[in-house]
């Protein structure tokens, strides 16, 4: 003798409730086995030693009454190009070049400043 979908679904309902926990009939993944796990984060965060002082939180306190060299800082700033001036060195670059001298066979030949073959004007 079977009973009835139906009536399995409200008894599950009835236990849930009664022992609070997740109503899930259809048996869906929902992650409350992992939601109901101790947090990890408080024990890793014990097992690393406490952060130490940093050349950049000594600046940030002290201020401008401090002068110190951060090398690394420096560094960064070195490697970085200002995209105006490469924009203007180039432009230098391309200036300073001499022209191409003119062959006197190729008269009929335009010169040009980039490494284009040359055409007939």
């Amino acid at each position: 003798m079977s009973v009835p979908r139906a009536r399995l679904l409200d008894l599950m309902k009835a236990q849930c409730q009664v022992f609070a926990t997740t109503y899930n009939p259809d048996g869906i993944r929902m992650g409350n086995k992992i939601l109901r796990q101790r947090l990890r984060g408080p024990a890793l965060a014990a097992y690393y030693p406490p952060k130490t002082a940093t050349l950049q939180d000594v600046l940030n306190e002290f201020g401008p009454e401090l002068t110190t060299f951060d090398e690394k800082e420096e560094d960064r700033l070195e490697h970085i190009v200002d995209p105006w001036q490469e924009r203007a060195e180039e432009e230098e670059g391309s200036k300073a070049r001499p022209e191409e001298e003119i062959d006197e066979e190729d008269d009929h030949l335009c010169t040009l400043r980039t490494p284009v073959p040359l055409m007939p004007c």
